[in-house]
């Protein structure tokens, strides 16, 4: 349920929220608002806490109650993609929306997690995807977003999980130069990214024999709290390029910012926002 926020706003203020369940912990109404700030618009950000099944609902709080921009996180992703109106190719291939914009009286829900992680790699390596060796060890949401983005600009991409028919399906969604791939292939990667939940809690295990990583390696966790996991001390401490999952929101959160005010975002005050250096 959308709610306004406390500090009522003009007549002319456009409204963009964040849903999910929970939402307290999201870092989004930092980033955008300090987008806002920076450009001098009158927008405002909010969170709103929106119960497990209700997600199509708040699509239609959003079309009745005029916001103009939805941020979506887990578990609303796949309700949201079918209650909107239409659906980008991405978003429509994905089966999942993370971003609604208006267009006119429609809603359309967009994916920009593969383009926001993409962005960042680029904002933060200096690494070519294009013919990249990738394994990537997860075959959820953030997986099917990031190797469908990789595969598409040219990566060759390994998925590895635990379960190997969810592999197997992310490979086949992918196309590309994708493969199923066990940890072993870990050592032939370029860029190994866990897109796992392993690593949120400090007991969990590394989602991976860390003795598969070589030197030249580049190792990217998509969890950004902790903002370095058991998995990046332990690359890190072997030599390795490592980055966490703070890039991919920022530039996921760019990406919503141009699609809902049609503007270049100012990524450097977004990033300040939240402790990125770029």
């Amino acid at each position: 349920m959308l709610i306004p926020p406390q500090n009522t706003p003009t007549s002319t203020t456009r409204i963009a929220a964040v849903i999910g369940d929970p939402v307290g912990h999201s870092l989004s109404p930092r980033l955008h608002n300090a987008g806002f700030e920076a450009l001098g618009l009158d927008w405002m950000y909010v969170a709103c806490h929106v119960p497990h099944g209700r997600g199509a609902e708040a699509v239609e709080d959003m079309r009745r109650k005029g916001f103009d921009g939805l941020s979506v996180t887990m578990p609303h992703k796949a309700a949201v993609a079918a209650a909107v109106d239409d659906l980008s190719p991405t978003a429509a291939k994905l089966g999942v929306v993370n971003c609604v914009r208006r267009e006119g009286d429609r809603l359309i829900g967009e994916n920009t997690d593969g383009i926001g992680f993409l962005d960042g790699l680029r904002a933060q390596t200096d690494k070519d995807v294009d013919g990249l060796r990738v394994v990537i060890i997860g075959a959820g949401g953030a997986a099917r977003s990031v190797a469908l983005t990789l595969a598409e600009n040219g990566s060759t991409v390994g998925v590895c999980n635990r379960t190997h028919a969810s592999a197997q399906e992310l490979v086949e969604l992918i196309g590309g130069a994708s493969s199923v791939v066990q940890q072993e292939a870990i050592s032939d990667a370029e860029l190994v990214i866990n897109a796992t939940p392993l690593g949120m809690n400090e007991n969990d295990p590394l989602p991976f024999g860390i003795d598969l990583l070589r030197a030249d390696q580049c190792v990217v966790d998509l969890i950004y709290d902790p903002r370095k996991t058991r998995l990046l001390l332990e690359a890190e401490s072997r030599g390795l390029a490592v980055l966490n999952g703070l890039g991919m929101l920022l530039y996921q959160a760019g990406e919503q910012f141009r699609l809902w005010t049609g503007l270049e975002p100012p990524i450097h005050a977004m990033a300040d926002a939240i402790g990125v250096t770029l």
